[in-house]
């Protein structure tokens, strides 16, 4: 992929006369409101980096609202006065509200267009940020995190769909690896430059540079995005329609296989993502920079499987590079939970192995996102959506168990992953008759 061609850059004249306000024709070289006769208007290409990193930006809202006020958790507990259950319920708060906000973006993009309500999304996602960041009590901060994943999840799950209305089949799985490798810099950052922010100016100020970045997002998108969905759905859009549309998903055993694949795979990067902070500050003694760097060794570890994948899905398919990611998956845990039960001392023992895990989700989730969707390109949107419920109310329920779990123990953490992580490449091996009828 090269950045040549990325966009293309489209001047459309106006009518110089009224532009300028001059009595007579001008070609816009010599008159002072030039400027004024010439609308720019910048379009994004498919098979280009510049597309890809679009589309990776809009995929990384959520790991960015997430993993960018991680160090803070702690504290947002001790300011609130809320305890450890507490504070993980902003976590788990923003899962609910991005699992409630799939039931319509999907659908409503399939019949409506996506760039429209890709925006309504965006919209909805800076007010409830702003609404975190003036945020005065828990209570007022996890409703405002849930406000703010109904807003994220319309950009995430768009996002996908775009990928299905621009590619087939293992180029597709292509794509979302590498859109996953651009977007696992911003989990790589987030929680470092988050450490220094939380250092320097509070807990709010994650939420206030959130804002920030999202409003430019906004504005490269209305800029340079286009409309990529090729047919619109010709069905009313009714509550019946949706669950009717689900319904046919359902139908399909692959697609029920590979969205338990996609949603364990995710469960136990989300149970790490929400009890991480905890564990290494809390039980391990990190301060908030030195976990943010931690942190950084599982985003390795998924960058590292989302470039591998690239490597291997040409010449392997989509079936043997998500077999090797959920080997990854069950690995990573088993090793994290063996080193924890030794009890190094060290927090090696829970992030080194994270980073296996994590290669496992680069390999998995991308590719059985690609395989789910890929019989469903008049439901793209649709089925992103019903993926992403799924995959998100499965990670908000774990969530929740490392909440009340975690009780000044390390150990909680591996159990939960090693589990996920062991029952993913179960469910793989028991699935192999129903994958290839699909």
């Amino acid at each position: 992929m090269t950045t040549a061609a990325a966009v293309t850059v489209v001047r459309a004249a106006t009518d110089p006369s009224r532009a300028c306000g001059a009595q007579t024709a001008c070609d816009g070289r010599a008159c002072p409101g030039h400027l004024l006769w010439y609308r720019w208007r910048v379009k994004l290409q498919p098979n280009t980096l510049a597309m890809t990193a679009t589309l990776a930006m809009l995929t990384s809202l959520g790991p960015l609202s997430t993993d960018f006020y991680l160090p803070s958790v702690p504290d947002i507990a001790r300011v609130f006065n809320a305890g450890t259950a507490g504070a993980q319920a902003t976590l788990s708060a923003f899962l609910f509200g991005f699992a409630a906000g799939q039931l319509v973006y999907g659908p409503l993009s399939d019949r409506l267009g996506r760039k429209p309500v890709l925006l309504a999304g965006f919209a909805l996602f800076l007010a409830a940020t702003l609404g975190c960041a003036l945020a005065v009590s828990i209570d007022m901060l996890i409703g405002a995190r849930f406000m703010q994943a109904l807003g994220a999840s319309g950009p995430i799950v768009l996002g996908r769909a775009m990928v299905r209305d621009l590619y087939e089949g293992p180029r597709a799985g292509k794509e979302l690896a590498r859109m996953g490798m651009i977007m696992g810099v911003v989990p790589a950052i987030a929680p470092v430059l988050g450490g220094f922010l939380h250092d320097g100016f509070g807990w709010r100020s994650t939420f206030v540079a959130t804002l920030g970045f999202a409003s430019a997002l906004v504005l490269w998108i209305v800029l340079a995005l286009p409309e990529t969905i090729r047919q619109k759905l010709d069905e009313p859009m009714s509550v019946v329609a949706i669950i009717k549309g689900f319904g046919v998903l359902l139908k399909s055993a692959p697609y029920r296989v590979y969205v338990a694949l996609v949603s364990l795979a995710y469960g136990g990067l989300f149970a790490f993502i929400s009890g991480s902070s905890f564990v290494l500050m809390g039980v391990y003694g990190l301060t908030p920079v030195q976990f943010g760097l931690s942190f950084g060794l599982g985003v390795l570890g998924f960058i590292s499987g989302t470039i591998l994948a690239q490597r291997l899905i040409g010449s392997l398919g989509l079936d043997r590079v998500i077999g090797i990611g959920v080997a990854c998956l069950a690995s990573g845990g088993l090793i994290m939970l063996a080193l924890t039960l030794i009890g190094t001392g060290s927090s090696l023992e829970i992030s080194v192995p994270m980073g296996l895990y994590a290669a496992g989700v680069g390999l998995t989730m991308p590719q059985g996102q690609a395989a789910a969707m890929m019989p469903f390109p008049e439901r793209a949107g649709t089925a992103s959506s019903f993926l992403g419920i799924c995959q998100m109310t499965f990670a908000a329920f774990v969530g929740l168990a490392i909440g009340r779990l975690l009780t000044g123990s390390a150990l909680p953490l591996p159990l939960i992953i090693t589990m996920i992580g062991v029952v993913a490449l179960i469910v793989f091996h028991l699935s192999r008759k129903v994958r290839a009828a699909g």
